[in-house]
């Protein structure tokens, strides 16, 4: 990707807004709720990869958790940056005290295997 991903997402702001014509509340409250159908078809692939569903089987991969997670966290970015242009500094202070918290001060850890694996 040849962009930083906030300035993409700063790009499919843009875009959704060009396209719809809400009153602003109307397109916060939309834009939140949206996460709820990425999170209800990250499990959707969960359930289709793991073969939980006895009628249908088998329907997903891991590839598709991670697509459906890709689409979670970028809906909440556009979610965060239509509540505030600063949205890429709100989330990098949060994801520094959330980590400070667990984590304490200190390099933090390398990543970890896919558990799917």
């Amino acid at each position: 990707m040849t962009e930083d991903a906030w300035t993409a997402i700063a790009r499919l702001h843009t875009w959704l807004t060009t396209h719809q014509n809400l009153p602003r509340g109307e397109e916060v409250l939309l834009r939140v709720l949206k996460l709820s159908e990425e999170v209800g078809e990250t499990a959707q692939a969960v359930i289709g990869a793991t073969g939980q569903n006895p009628r249908k089987g088998t329907t997903h991969t891991w590839q598709d958790v991670e697509a459906e997670l890709c689409d979670v966290i970028i809906t909440a970015m556009v979610a965060l940056r239509t509540l505030t242009p600063e949205a890429r500094e709100v989330f990098e202070g949060h994801v520094e005290r959330v980590a400070g918290r667990a984590l304490g001060p200190g390099p933090a850890l390398g990543p970890e295997a896919p558990i799917h694996e």
